[in-house]
């Protein structure tokens, strides 16, 4: 198994060398991304990186929580120097697991806004992603719902669609209430919305706003971008016109999730990935990952047409380090509240 996994991890990395035109060269520096992002886009900045910095890159994606799985396996062993996940719990759990390091970097400080950032340097994000209601408007009346609080109005029941439990997403937006409005507030809120629930619980976003398109329910919570891809039809014609079926809504203030990066506790190359990191956190790198997926780069708001229809977005004032330090919690109120 360990000779198959080697073998896999080879054929991985050396196609995304082999396509960006970099030649294989075991004395040339090279940095080793494990990322839980999974847009072909991403490589476009990757290659920008090394054309300009000689540093060639390995890349492996997988699901975030299979990447903390196998770093967590693998040890002192692993081949990860930079580790990209999606998501503030899954970011701040992979620093809880002791998976990454703390650094030193100026221009990281400088360029990561000081509520998007770990306190202990061990972690950085590098896009925004605002989580939004879409909404059927033959379904419910869209000037009735402006909060994610609106949700547990009576009004709508049987007219809400949710992701499961298991979706970071929706466990980071607990934990955003929970800082906001306390644990009693968050739990009478909880109830009210899952007994509002059109279950089952769907599996993803792009689940939800067909849904919501179809009329099997009558609002939903997403992350902006799963929409605006939809609207841009990188998905195909037919999730466009269900999209086109549906009206934004974003909370203001807004709860705002990241992709972030951090230095593999292990890392063999840590000062390329080091380089790597303040690239992509830069302003033109973080430009870079967010403008082609429709996310917002960290101190921008993205200027795609389809996404500045939803409207300006003001972030709330809870750090993403916040939002892993109650993670926890709120599971645990998520499975009371019997969100499954």
């Amino acid at each position: 198994m360990l000779n198959l996994k080697k073998i896999l991890y080879s054929a991985l990395t050396c196609t995304f060398l082999l396509n960006l035109n970099i030649p294989v060269n075991s004395t040339e520096r090279e940095v080793k991304i494990y990322s839980g992002r999974h847009y072909n886009t991403d490589r476009e900045v990757y290659k920008k990186f090394a054309e300009e910095t000689g540093i060639k890159v390995r890349l492996i994606e997988a699901a975030g929580i299979s990447l903390i799985e196998r770093l967590k396996r693998e040890g002192e062993n692993s081949q990860a120097d930079l580790i990209l996940l999606v998501d503030a719990a899954r970011i701040t759990n992979a620093s809880k697991a002791g998976l990454l390091q703390s650094i030193n970097s100026p221009s990281l400080e400088k360029d990561v806004p000081d509520n998007l950032k770990d306190p202990s340097k061990e972690w950085y994000a590098l896009t925004r992603r605002v989580r939004v209601m879409v909404v059927n408007p033959k379904v419910v009346d869209v000037n009735k719902i402006k909060d994610y609080t609106d949700l547990a109005d009576p009004s709508l029941k049987g007219k809400v669609c949710l992701r499961n439990r298991k979706s970071p997403y929706n466990q980071s937006l607990v934990a955003n209430q929970i800082v906001n409005k306390g644990e009693l507030e968050t739990k009478a809120w909880l109830s009210g919305m899952i007994s509002n629930v059109s279950k089952p619980f769907f599996p993803g976003d792009i689940s939800i706003v067909r849904a919501v398109s179809k009329k099997k329910c009558g609002v939903g919570i997403v992350n902006h971008y799963y929409v605006a891809r939809m609207l841009a039809g990188v998905n195909g014609r037919r999730d466009a016109l269900y999209a086109k079926k549906t009206s934004v809504i974003t909370p203001n203030p807004a709860h705002v999730n990241i992709s972030a990066g951090g230095v593999a506790k292990y890392a063999k190359n840590k000062a390329e990935a080091v380089k790597l990191l303040e690239f992509l956190a830069s302003p033109s790198g973080s430009k870079g990952l967010a403008a082609p997926t429709f996310e917002h780069p960290l101190k921008e708001v993205n200027q795609n047409q389809i996404v500045k229809s939803f409207g300006a977005f003001k972030p709330d004032k809870v750090t993403v380090d916040d939002l892993g330090s109650n993670n926890s919690i709120a599971i645990r109120m998520m499975k009371e509240a019997g969100w499954d």
